[in-house]
């Protein structure tokens, strides 16, 4: 008997690796992980109808400028990366309700959900490439142009 137990448990344990192979070889390719926020992820009508009342909300995207300015973003809002947003809280306002704004609301979940865990009032994170494919209207500022006399060297 306890030789067809060690005998069960040598076969069970040789065995793990080729079915836990074989069941991530069968998963499907395309599946993508869900992302790990507690926020809301807002469509473009929930986005619109927030956007009616610009007097009571503040949309902070947490990109990089230079994803704002080459994908484009909302016409009015505060721009803290991901990365400061915990050093910044002290001057974000907490008589809004905050929307977050990231490319595919991945960053703006997070950031939501910080916001949320630290007393502010979020209805939801969203993503701006997203919002534009769901048939919304970004705004793209260009940068501005250096001016002409820029090409002298500071000391």
């Amino acid at each position: 008997m306890l030789k067809t137990l060690a005998l069960a448990f040598v076969t069970a344990v040789a065995v793990a690796p080729y079915a836990a192979a074989q069941a991530a070889a069968s998963a499907p390719a395309t599946a993508q992980k869900e992302p790990s926020f507690k926020a809301k992820k807002l469509n473009r009508a929930e986005l619109d109808a927030l956007l009616v009342h610009p007097d009571q909300i503040l949309l902070i995207d947490v990109r990089r400028p230079d994803e704002i300015s080459q994908i484009g973003g909302f016409p009015v809002y505060l721009n803290v990366q991901i990365g400061d947003l915990k050093n910044r809280l002290a001057f974000i306002p907490k008589d809004r309700t905050i929307i977050t704004v990231s490319n595919h609301a991945a960053r703006a979940g997070v950031a939501a959900d910080l916001l949320t865990d630290n007393g502010f009032h979020v209805a939801g994170a969203v993503g701006a490439q997203l919002y534009e494919a769901d048939g919304g209207t970004l705004t793209k500022i260009a940068a501005p142009k250096p001016p002409a006399n820029s090409t002298a060297k500071a000391n």
